[in-house]
C-alpha cells in the first residue's frame, strides 16, 4: 500500500477527500475546545472540570468513579484525581464510600455542583442549534457515518469507551431488512430506525470480539 502524504499537506489535501474530512473534523474539535474554554473561564473552571461535572450529572452511579472518568476521557488516574480534588475543594463534588467495592469511592455532585452542572451542560447547545440548516435525512446519514468512524477508531485503540449501539451485545443490525426500522435491540426487544441508534447508552454491554456494522 502506497504511503500517503500527511493530512496537513495542502497540495495533497486538495485532491484527497479523506484528508479533507479529517481536516474538517479537526476544525470541529477546535470549536469544541473554544466553547469549553469560554464556559470554563466564565465559572473559573478548566475545560476538563467542566466535562467532569457534566459527566457526573448524567452518568449512572456505577460510572461515577475515578477509574471510569480516566477511561472515558483517556486520562491517567492521577490527572483525574487532581481535577476531582479541585472540584471537591470548590464544594462541587464529594466522595462517598462504595458499598460494593471498599477500595473505590463513588463521586457525587453536591447540591451546588448539581446546580452548576445544569448550567454548564448547555456548553455545546450552540453546535446543535447550528444543525438547523440540515434536513433529517442528512442528519441521520451524518450520524451513521460518525458512529462508524467512532467504531473504527475504537477498534484501532484510539477511543477506549464507545457505548454506542454498534458496540453493544444487544444490537442486532439489519434484523428487519426493507423496513423503516431495520435494526433491533434485544435488551428492549424493539426494532430501531437509524435515527434511534444511541451514541451513549447507559444500558450498553460491550461486545468483546469484533462487532458488525449496519449497512
Amino acid at each position: 500500500m502506497t504511503e500517503r502524504p500527511p493530512v496537513w499537506d495542502p497540495a495533497f489535501q486538495q485532491e484527497d477527500v479523506d484528508s479533507k474530512i479529517v481536516a474538517a473534523l479537526e476544525r470541529l474539535a477546535q470549536a469544541f475546545r473554544v466553547l469549553l474554554w469560554r464556559v470554563g473561564q466564565a465559572y473559573g473552571l478548566s475545560p476538563i472540570q467542566v466535562q467532569f461535572l457534566c459527566y457526573l450529572l448524567y452518568q449512572p452511579p456505577a460510572y461515577r468513579r475515578v477509574s471510569h472518568l480516566a477511561q472515558a476521557f483517556r486520562l491517567t488516574k492521577a490527572t483525574v484525581s487532581d481535577a476531582v480534588a479541585a472540584l471537591t475543594s470548590k464544594g462541587l463534588v464529594r466522595r462517598r464510600p462504595d458499598a460494593s467495592d471498599r477500595r473505590s469511592a463513588r463521586l457525587d455532585l453536591t447540591p451546588a455542583g448539581r446546580r452548576l452542572a445544569h448550567r454548564l451542560a448547555a456548553w455545546a447547545d450552540g453546535v446543535r442549534d447550528s444543525l438547523d440548516f440540515a434536513g433529517s435525512d442528512d442528519k441521520v446519514a451524518v450520524l451513521n457515518f460518525l458512529m462508524r468512524l467512532i467504531l473504527e477508531l475504537q477498534r484501532a485503540g484510539v477511543i477506549t469507551v464507545a457505548r454506542m449501539c454498534l458496540t453493544c451485545r444487544f444490537f442486532q443490525p439489519d434484523a428487519h431488512p426493507g423496513t423503516p426500522t431495520p435494526h433491533h435491540c434485544a435488551l428492549l426487544d424493539r426494532p430501531l430506525s437509524p435515527a434511534m441508534l444511541r451514541v451513549d447508552c447507559p444500558e450498553h454491554v460491550s461486545v468483546p470480539a469484533a462487532v458488525p456494522s449496519p449497512s
